[in-house]
């Protein structure tokens, strides 16, 4: 875990790219079905720069279930989901999101941390690199434990529109 370290979003190519003093590490990730935007209510994903406000989970098993931040007991499994169809499922880990920039992801109506974003895992049965969340950022379980492990609170988070095509990584 380093002090050094950056995450980055690329809504256009479905990535979430960690960087750490000479390492980058990138990730296939789905953002929000209904795009991009900071409003409540708006069931998008945020953009601009924000931090990890908290990291949630830690040493809990691969698929363990959350609600409201707080785990279940529960390991996500096929059957359970037949049985709770309608939740939106948050497992493993969670990096709950903070924005940084006031009038734009931070208090009011765009507030990231009060609209819960979080980056988190999904039921490995989703898919990746298209967007159909309700605002979070999801990763595959395993994916998001291996991240959770680089990053602590504070992390920045600096989430975008664009492609990563032509921003090579940085060496930190």
């Amino acid at each position: 875990m380093s002090n050094d370290c950056l995450i980055e979003i690329s809504i256009e190519d479905q990535l979430l790219r960690y960087t750490s003093l000479g390492h980058c590490v990138q990730y296939s990730v789905s953002t929000a079905l209904n795009g991009v935007g900071e409003a409540k209510g708006s069931n998008c994903t945020p953009r601009g720069w924000h931090k990890i406000r908290a990291c949630i989970g830690a040493g809990r098993a691969i698929n363990s279930v959350f609600v409201g931040r707080r785990p279940t007991g529960e390991t996500y499994s096929t059957e359970l989901a037949q049985r709770h169809p309608q939740r939106d499922w948050i497992l493993s880990r969670i990096l709950w999101l903070q924005g940084q920039e006031i009038g734009r992801n931070r208090f009011g109506n765009v507030d990231s941390a009060r609209r819960y974003i979080y980056i988190h895992g999904t039921p490995d049965s989703e898919p990746m690199g298209v967007p159909l969340s309700h605002g979070c950022i999801r990763m595959r379980n395993q994916d998001v434990i291996d991240l959770f492990d680089r990053v602590k609170a504070g992390t920045p988070v600096w989430i975008q529109l664009h492609s990563f095509r032509t921003i090579p990584c940085r060496n930190l």
